[in-house]
């Protein structure tokens, strides 16, 4: 009885070992930002229908983004707002189909990662009716 319950024994003290060092390589890996989750999640800049985010870049001190009219009218463009940056006042006519692309100033810093919110507001140059186009971007900081 005493043999089995020493083999029983030794199995799990194998494979405990084995777990136990994988464990410590995965917390070794982690720890040195290999398994950085800010490396794997893709950057995506997102605004409601009818602006279009082409493109977007973030530094420490500026955010880029190029962004496309496809309301189907002209508008007139009144601010450009993102998290952590300075807005954007009057832009002046942007017509349907037309890209633009704006240029914020930010106090981002010396972070790897940016998360804010991004907000344009236009006026329909037919109506004359003031709207607020809200989205969220994520991105790398370069």
């Amino acid at each position: 009885m005493e043999r089995k319950g020493q083999a029983a024994l030794e199995f799990i003290m194998t494979y405990g070992w084995a777990i136990l060092v994988v464990l410590v390589a995965i917390g070794a890996l982690a720890y040195f930002g290999v398994l950085s989750p800010d490396k794997f999640l893709p950057a995506k800049c997102t605004l409601q229908a009818g602006i279009a985010c082409l493109d977007h870049k973030a530094t420490a001190t500026q955010l880029v983004l190029n962004v496309q009219n496809s309301l189907g009218y002209d508008v007139t463009v009144g601010a450009v707002e993102a998290d952590l940056c300075t807005a954007l006042g009057s832009q002046g006519t942007w017509p349907n189909g037309n890209s633009a692309t704006y240029t914020l100033t930010c106090s981002i810093g010396a972070v790897s990662k940016y998360t804010g919110d991004v907000n344009i507001t236009y006026t329909n140059t037919v109506t004359g009716i003031t709207h607020k186009n809200q989205g969220e971007i994520i991105t790398r900081v370069e």
